[in-house]
């Protein structure tokens, strides 16, 4: 994807997502991920330029990040009319989120594996993806945890949990799921990327 159309959807995203938000505090946590990785692809687009399919879902993933940034992931109003017309018992629109957080990073882990010969074998390779973003989406549950005894009841919406007692169990599952779903969707598609990205096409 073109710097330009990244940078400018991703933008006028982010200024939209920060205009009014339900709860700012709740903003900021969610949405910095996706200010924190803007940043990193700036600092590297020259010297490790991704694939055109990392950068696209990256950019899907910051999307997911300032909507529930902007509405509170327990209250976002899609998944709230999703709630209603097919009879869940809480707003689902969090394991979107995590899935999300395995399916994206799969292929960024996927990329920086390949590309700096980490391993060889793709099933040793499959395997350390998807442990990656198990790690990434335990550290997360972690951050959720020491956000939420920091601030009190001031990180219920953050945490979303909605009153679910196996949300940190699934939240991890959802992001597993999405990272296996990614390599079998996308390894293919990712490869041919790959190739052309590294003969300078």
């Amino acid at each position: 994807m073109a710097p330009l159309l990244w940078g400018g959807i991703y933008l006028a995203a982010l200024v939209w997502s920060g205009l009014e938000p339900k709860d700012f505090y709740t903003w900021l946590l969610e949405v910095l991920p996706a200010l924190i990785g803007a940043g990193v692809l700036m600092a590297t687009r020259r010297r490790f330029p991704l694939t055109p399919l990392v950068y696209i879902l990256i950019l899907v993933h910051s999307l997911i990040l300032m909507q529930g940034g902007h509405y509170t992931y327990a209250e976002e109003p899609f998944f709230n009319w999703l709630k209603e017309v097919l009879g869940w018992p809480r707003n689902n629109y969090d394991k979107l989120g995590h899935f999300a957080q395995g399916f994206i990073p799969a292929m960024v882990a996927r990329e920086i594996l390949l590309r700096k010969a980490v391993v060889n074998g793709r099933g040793w390779l499959n395997f350390l993806v998807v442990c990656v973003c198990l790690a990434i989406s335990a550290f997360y549950e972690l951050i959720e945890w020491w956000v939420a005894a920091f601030s009190g009841t001031g990180a219920d919406a953050f945490l979303a949990t909605q009153g679910y007692v196996w949300d940190t169990q699934s939240d991890m599952a959802c992001a597993m799921v999405g990272a296996i779903l990614a390599l079998l969707l996308l390894a293919k598609v990712h490869d041919r990327q790959l190739a052309e990205l590294l003969r300078g096409g």
